[in-house]
C-alpha cells in the first residue's frame, strides 16, 4: 500500500516538472510572435526571460523561510495555483493592456512565482521518498522537465502551424489545464514529513562551505548554459539561419530537449554506477564544443546539430549539481534545495539576458556565442571541486 501512495506522489511531481516546462519553454516559443505583433526588441525578450527566472529566483530565497512554517502541501498546492493563474493572465493581459509588455511582465511574475516554488519543493520531495538510487531518481525526475519540453514545442508549434499566430493566446489557455489538474493530485498526494529543524545541516554551515559554494557555481553555470541555449534556439533557427519558425523550432529547441530528455531517461534507469562528477566534466566539455558548432558553422544543418549536441550535454548539469551536493549534505533540507534552485535561477535569468544584449550590439550568432562562457567556468569549478573533495577524503583518513 505504501509503494502505491509513494506512486501517486511520484507521478505528482513528474507532473509537476511538465509544468516547470511549460512556464520556462512556452514564453520563447513565442517571442516571434511577441516582436512582431508587440513590436519588442531583442533586449526586451530577453529582459522578459530575466522576469521569470528573477521572479523565481526572489521564491526560492523566500521559500528558505517560509515554505516549513507554511507546510509543504499548501506550498506546492499554491505553485500550480500560480502556474495556472498565470498561464491564463499570459492569454488576455497583453492584449487588453495600454502597454502588452507590461501585461506579460505581471504574468510571467504568477506563474514564475509557481515555477520558483515547484523547483524548490519537488526535488526535496523526491530526494526524501523510500530507495537507494538518488542520483538516478533525480535524473529521472528532471527527464521530465525535459519530455515536457518536447511537449511544449511540438503540440505547440503544430498549433500555431493549424490555427495561425492571430490566436496565439489559446496556447496558454490550454497549457494552464495541467498545473490545474496536478493541484488535486498534490492535494492527495501522501508527502514524508520533513526534518526537525535541530536534525538539518545549518545555513551557515553550508554558506561557509567551500564545497557547497562551488556547487552553486556550478548551479549558476548550469542554469545559464542551458537556458542561453534553450530560450534563443527557436528565434535563432528562424532569423539567425533562415529556417521557417516550424522547421525550426522541430529541429531546434525540439531536438535540445529530446537529446536532454533520452540521456536524463538513460541515466535515471541505469546511471547508479556511474562517475556523475566525471560525467559532468565530460559534459562541460561538450557543451563549449556545441556553442561553438551552432553559432559559428556556415551550414544551418550543423548549426542545428549544435543545438541539439547542447541538449545533451547539459542534461545532467542540473540534477547532478543538485546529486552531488544532496550526498554530500543530506540533512539540508528544503533550505538547501532552495539556495541551489537561486544558484540556478540566476545563471538561468543571466545567461539569456547576456546573450539578448550581445545580439542587440552584434548578432544573434554572436550572442549565442556567449553562452560557451558558462561551461568553461562550470569545467573549471569541477576541477576545483575535485581537488576539494580529494583533499576532505585525506584529512577523513588521516584521523
Amino acid at each position: 500500500m505504501e509503494n502505491i501512495n509513494y506512486k501517486s506522489t511520484l507521478h505528482a511531481c513528474y507532473l509537476g516538472y511538465i509544468t516547470q516546462a511549460i512556464i520556462v519553454n512556452l514564453p520563447p516559443l513565442l517571442f516571434v510572435v511577441f516582436k512582431d505583433k508587440f513590436g519588442l526588441s531583442y533586449t526586451l525578450l530577453g529582459s522578459l526571460v530575466v522576469v521569470i527566472f528573477i521572479t523565481q529566483l526572489i521564491v526560492d530565497a523566500l521559500s528558505i523561510k517560509f515554505v516549513d512554517k507554511i507546510g509543504h502541501r499548501v506550498s506546492v498546492v499554491a505553485a500550480h495555483l500560480f502556474a495556472c493563474a498565470g498561464m491564463i493572465a499570459l492569454a488576455f493581459l497583453p492584449r487588453i493592456m495600454p502597454q502588452p509588455y507590461i501585461g506579460l511582465v505581471i504574468s510571467s511574475m504568477l506563474f514564475s512565482a509557481g515555477g520558483g516554488l515547484i523547483e524548490v519543493l519537488v526535488s526535496p520531495i523526491v530526494e526524501s521518498l523510500p530507495g537507494e538510487a538518488k542520483a538516478s531518481s533525480m535524473s529521472l525526475l528532471h527527464s521530465f522537465y525535459s519530455w515536457g519540453q518536447v511537449l511544449v514545442i511540438i503540440l505547440s508549434t503544430i498549433a500555431l502551424l493549424l490555427v495561425g499566430q492571430d490566436l496565439w493566446f489559446l496556447l496558454p489557455l490550454l497549457w494552464a489545464v495541467l498545473p490545474f489538474v496536478t493541484l488535486f493530485k498534490f492535494t492527495r498526494a501522501p508527502l514524508i514529513p520533513p526534518q526537525e529543524e535541530n536534525e538539518r545541516t545549518p545555513l551557515k554551515t553550508l554558506m561557509t562551505s567551500k564545497i557547497f559554494l562551488i556547487a552553486l557555481v556550478l548551479m549558476v553555470c548550469s542554469g545559464a548554459a542551458e537556458q542561453s541555449m534553450g530560450q534563443w534556439a527557436s528565434l535563432f533557427a528562424e532569423r539567425g539561419l533562415g529556417i521557417s519558425k516550424t522547421i525550426g523550432d522541430l529541429f531546434g529547441p525540439c531536438l535540445f530537449a529530446v537529446m536532454m530528455g533520452i540521456i536524463r531517461t538513460l541515466y535515471g534507469m541505469k546511471g547508479q554506477k556511474i562517475n556523475i562528477q566525471k560525467t559532468l566534466m565530460i559534459c562541460s566539455f561538450l557543451c563549449i564544443l556545441s556553442f561553438a558548432v551552432a553559432s559559428l558553422s556556415p551550414v544551418p544543418a550543423i548549426s542545428l546539430l549544435g543545438c541539439s549536441l547542447c541538449g545533451l550535454s547539459v542534461s545532467l548539469m542540473w540534477p547532478g549539481t543538485l546529486s552531488l551536493t544532496a550526498g554530500g549534505y543530506p540533512s539540508g533540507g528544503i533550505a538547501m534545495f532552495a539556495l541551489l534552485a537561486l544558484g540556478g535561477d540566476l545563471g538561468c535569468a543571466f545567461g539569456p539576458w547576456l546573450t539578448g544584449i550581445v545580439a542587440d550590439s552584434s548578432d544573434l550568432n554572436t550572442g549565442l556565442l556567449t553562452g560557451m562562457i558558462f561551461p568553461a567556468v562550470m569545467l573549471i569549478g569541477l576541477f576545483i571541486l575535485r581537488s576539494l573533495l580529494k583533499s576532505k577524503h585525506n584529512s577523513i583518513e588521516l584521523k
